[in-house]
């Protein structure tokens, strides 16, 4: 007996509904729509921006969330009729209690073209992820380009250390030796500077249960035994962040990295005695970063009331031997970032002058 097909799209709401449940995990807002328009599936994205339920969402002519309803019905009609296999244009999105959204609409065919998926990019978000994504892709241009030349300088250093150790046994000069001694100490230094570019990469990711707020305790122990004086550390913790898996040490370094930096810009307000460093933690819900919407992530924030990035730096202030401080290696929140991004997590930073604020997102389970 031939099976039937039912054409109602409120009868169809189940199967969409298992099919497509994987787009919930997606930051885009993406909805699946039948020929007609009616709404068989909206992912949770969608359902925060539009404010309204999926329950209300689902069988809804979805031209009408449009300022200008005739653009989606047009697109599909032409998608329907295999005109595109897939059509972009621009448009306004009305939202419950707020203005318009300007959002790129991207309409695509499944296989077989009963159903459309209509994914939507809010426009502000699109320009945001395009400047992280090419930020992104320059920090790991740099990243590679500096660790090419610390192998390349690594082993000239060798030759050029042990020449000025066999030199130095064949002079008889004091005061001679003391240029060979200048020669082996530059040598020495210029090791370790390589040592610590390839560190990151060397080094294996050890992963175990994780507690931030023993981090953030193991860190504010370290910073105020080096700044006992002119600096308050203040805590702010929500206790109610569960442990994640990750690399403790990791994220040790990488928090105090950070915390060393703002602790040496606050040199000024240390001789005052105003100085303050801030950890603060929160559980962020329903967030995306990095292309990918999660359930639950961790929030840390560093903040300190120094001068601030210098706007020369802004931009580049994760690339390796960028510093803002006279003498500094310029490798410390580089190396933070790597780690970061080991842990699938972001960082990233906002400053003004009197406000300077480091934050860090992971994933929590």
């Amino acid at each position: 007996m031939a099976k039937q097909t039912d054409s109602n799209p409120a009868h169809r709401v189940k199967e969409p509904a298992s099919s497509y449940q994987s787009f919930d995990l997606l930051a885009t807002l993406v909805t699946v729509v039948d020929k007609q328009g009616k709404v068989l599936f909206s992912n949770a994205a969608l359902e925060d921006v539009l404010g309204i339920s999926r329950r209300t969402i689902v069988g809804s002519d979805f031209a009408e969330a449009f300022t200008e309803p005739s653009q989606l019905q047009n697109a599909l009609e032409g998608v329907s009729e295999n005109e595109f296999a897939a059509l972009r244009y621009d448009a306004w999105l009305k939202r419950v209690g707020y203005d318009a959204l300007p959002v790129h609409v991207i309409i695509t065919r499944t296989d077989p073209a009963e159903d459309i998926i209509v994914e939507l990019v809010p426009l502000e978000a699109q320009t945001r992820q395009d400047r992280e994504e090419r930020l992104m892709e320059q920090s790991q241009t740099n990243k590679e380009l500096i660790r090419n030349l610390a192998h390349e300088i690594k082993n000239p250093l060798g030759g050029i250390r042990g020449a000025a150790q066999l030199l130095e046994l064949e002079i008889a000069s004091q005061e001679l030796t003391e240029y060979t001694q200048v020669i082996i100490h530059e040598a020495d230094r210029l090791q370790s500077l390589v040592d610590r570019l390839l560190a990151p990469h060397r080094r294996p990711h050890v992963v175990g249960d994780v507690n931030i707020h023993e981090v953030c305790e193991r860190v504010r122990s370290l910073i105020l035994a080096e700044f006992p004086k002119g600096m308050r550390v203040v805590r702010d913790y929500d206790t109610s962040i569960p442990e994640f898996r990750g690399d403790r040490e990791q994220l040790i370094q990488t928090v105090l990295n950070i915390a060393h930096n703002a602790a040496q810009a606050l040199a000024e307000r240390m001789a005052t005695g105003d100085a303050e460093l801030t950890f603060k933690t929160r559980v962020m819900r329903q967030i995306t970063f990095g292309k990918q919407r999660y359930r639950l992530a961790l929030e840390l924030h560093v903040i300190d009331n120094g001068p601030g990035v210098p706007d020369s730096i802004k931009d580049r202030i994760f690339y390796p031997l960028v510093s803002g401080r006279e003498g500094g290696s310029g490798l410390g929140l580089t190396l933070a970032q790597t780690f970061v991004q080991q842990h699938h997590g972001s960082i990233e930073v906002d400053s003004v002058p009197g406000r300077t604020d480091f934050k860090i997102l992971i994933p929590l389970p």
